[in-house]
């Protein structure tokens, strides 16, 4: 498949939607294909964020699942108008891999963003220099003529934080991440001391888990979640390996990363336990 016609974040988010609306409402894709007259191949393409869907034809879609509440329609019609609006990441070209183009997507459009980080600290929450020190750290998986401009992008990304209308952002982070003198202890106190201010923005909640909890459901490995609506309910999880990231739809999928959130939220300590955490690792870094 060509970038052109790759499928947005947006087209699979409205059409991951469109499909859940149509099972919800016990309708076939046969049923909607009727409804806007045209074969159950384009449904599926619709439903897969492979093409696009026209205003006349999402209302009919929408007639036919029972979708009247006047927010839900306006929210999925402003979807279906961006679903292939360019973001600001696409001026860096090729600099920016497919995937991680899908999460500067969902990380632009979430109203909540809900991490945990047992390794490294949230790229939302990084210094300049700890951010290059972390991509220098890797020249197998970074190439380094790339760092100047993916140090760049990570700084950009922090406007979803301070954005009018900005994102809720609640990250919960393991205690050695927080003690990893990432780019040498001068680099590590000033992100500690970074952490204390961003801390405080009313938008953000920062909980560290402390080494003394011993095993947490953490242990899946590292994520973050994204939610679209005034409901933290998330409506993506995002993943990332070495070589590969992937992101979750799928129900039970994002109601299990969702519990596994909130236990580690419980086993961490309240924000402003955590708050002298890091200032008690930063008075001896």
């Amino acid at each position: 498949m060509t970038e052109e016609s790759r499928p947005t974040v947006r087209g699979r988010r409205l059409g991951a939607e469109l499909r859940r609306l149509r099972e919800s409402s016990n309708r076939t894709t046969e049923d909607a294909a009727g409804a806007l007259k045209c074969s159950r191949a384009k449904i599926s393409r619709i439903e897969t964020g492979a093409v696009g869907i026209r205003r006349l034809d999402l209302g009919i879609l929408l007639d036919l699942y029972g979708v009247s509440e006047a927010r839900s329609r306006d929210a999925l019609e402003e979807l279906a108008r961006d679903s292939k609006r360019r973001g600001w990441w696409h001026d860096y070209g090729d600099t920016i891999p497919s995937a991680y183009a899908d999460f500067l997507g969902l990380e632009g459009d979430a109203r909540y963003i809900r991490t945990w980080q047992p390794v490294v600290l949230p790229g939302l929450l990084q210094t300049e220099q700890y951010a290059r020190a972390l991509l220098e750290a890797n020249p197998a998986a970074v190439r380094p003529e790339r760092i100047d401009q993916l140090v760049k992008i990570r700084m950009e990304r922090k406007e979803v934080l301070v954005k009018p209308d900005a994102a809720r952002f609640w990250a919960i982070i393991w205690e050695p991440a927080l003690r990893c003198p990432v780019g040498g202890k001068e680099v590590q106190r000033a992100q500690l001391d970074h952490l204390g201010k961003v801390a405080e923005l009313p938008n953000v909640t920062l909980q560290i888990v402390p080494l003394e909890v011993g095993a947490t459901a953490g242990a899946c490995g590292a994520f973050v979640m994204f939610g679209f609506t005034d409901s933290p309910t998330p409506g993506a999880v995002f993943l990332e390996t070495l070589t590969s990231s992937h992101y979750l739809e799928q129900e039970a999928e994002l109601d299990g990363y969702g519990l596994v959130f909130e236990y580690l939220r419980s086993a961490a300590l309240n924000p402003a336990q955590s708050l002298d955490m890091i200032a008690a690792v930063r008075a001896k870094a």
